[in-house]
């Protein structure tokens, strides 16, 4: 039964990337990336649809440009926020009511496996909420400055979250409803849920599961597919438009 509705937030305002396009509409061998993140999702038998939030100035060249493909997909369009706790509260507004749980993913975070979003999805089923994440590695230095170290942090016990982030729906809602009571930056969703009292578990995610968010991140995600597919030309498969259509 398909219970799960997908969130994809993707009205950043790509500072960080530069470029003359925004993050989500930059192609990765041939393939906007929300495209290719929302064919993570789209063929999954319990994912009820897919929502991509863009920025609302964006919205009328989205659909001029990406309009097509979107409809033959099925993939809505929602108005982003100020913020990113914003856009997925305007997505949440207008969910169905056979949505009874929520997953919330990078738009440009494209490389996610198959394996690790089941992972997260049966988990959130088990628990509540769930989201993944890997554990830190390296030693954690703090600088005031950006030139001198003023503190090194334990590693112990840290986690760097990445999406997907799943929970319940009447959870979230709850939580999202609770915003406005939480006197801190809100960075991700299941940091709502934390604040409001709610369990997340933690799945243990991919180092290959990066966010794009620089130009070197963009080099490297076409690395990752090179290596994954070496004999392979660009697969046009998941194109249902000629390419105009789909271009960026």
């Amino acid at each position: 039964m398909p219970d799960f509705a997908v969130i994809l937030p993707a009205a950043g305002k790509s500072t960080r990337f530069g470029g003359r396009q925004k993050k989500p509409f930059v192609e990765l061998e041939g393939q906007p990336l929300w495209l290719r993140t929302a064919n993570l999702f789209r063929h999954r038998p319990d994912v009820c649809g897919v929502w991509l939030v863009v920025d609302a100035q964006d919205r009328e060249w989205v659909e001029q440009r990406h309009g097509p493909t979107l409809h033959f997909l099925g993939i809505r369009l929602v108005n982003g926020g100020a913020e990113r706790f914003e856009s997925v509260a305007n997505a949440l507004a207008v969910l169905p009511a056979e949505a009874a749980y929520v997953a919330v993913h990078d738009a440009v975070r494209p490389l996610t496996s198959p394996a690790l979003i089941e992972a997260v999805f049966e988990r959130t089923r088990q628990t509540g909420a769930a989201l993944a994440a890997v554990p830190v590695a390296d030693t954690l230095k703090r600088s005031d400055d950006g030139q001198l170290v003023t503190q090194t942090i334990s590693r112990q016990g840290l986690w760097l979250a990445q999406t997907p982030q799943a929970a319940r729906r009447d959870w979230l809602v709850a939580a999202y409803a609770q915003r406005q009571q939480l006197q801190q930056a809100i960075t991700d969703d299941t940091q709502l849920l934390e604040a409001a009292g709610y369990p997340v578990a933690l799945v243990p995610g991919e180092p290959s599961n990066f966010k794009i968010t620089t130009q070197q991140d963009l080099t490297l995600a076409q690395a990752v597919l090179n290596a994954r597919q070496p004999t392979q030309q660009p697969s046009k498969m998941l194109h249902p438009f000629a390419d105009d259509d789909l271009a960026s």
